[in-house]
């Protein structure tokens, strides 16, 4: 495994100082930290993913999704979106995922092209991780 240059290291420190820093970074963050400490917005965003990967399961094994744990997993999503704080942390979970992409997605094209990439350049593509991160919005 390389290790990367002094130089290097040093803009990645200075990146890294600047997103930290960020006034939106530091508001996702607290959002997330409001959401850690909430026990019943924990224990309603398990139970609804816990169901939603069971049904994404079953999706994928070709089986019919019962009418009734379908309904069941959009009233409990229902639930915890009308839950501020875990509405906040969704909606923080998608703002750090998409500077993350971004930073990663420039970075990628620097290195493809051997010089910093264009806006055109960086355009398209979505987050790809079958997330969905998206929904509800």
């Amino acid at each position: 495994m390389s290790t990367l240059s002094p130089s290097i290291q040093a803009k990645l420190e200075d990146l890294c100082r600047t997103i930290v820093s960020d006034p939106s970074f530091e508001g996702a963050r607290l959002r997330v930290e409001k959401f850690l400490i909430d026990d019943g917005a924990k224990a309603q965003y398990a139970l609804v993913s816990e169901a939603g990967e069971h049904l994404q399961h079953q999706q994928t094994q070709g089986m019919e999704l019962p009418e009734a744990e379908v309904a069941e997993f959009e009233r409990n999503r229902e639930v915890l979106l009308a839950n501020p704080v875990a509405r906040n942390f969704i909606d923080a979970q998608e703002e750090i995922h998409e500077l993350e992409e971004s930073i990663e997605k420039f970075v990628s094209k620097t290195l493809e092209l051997g010089r910093l990439p264009e806006a055109s350049e960086l355009k398209g593509g979505g987050c790809g991780h079958g997330c969905g991160c998206h929904e509800g919005h």
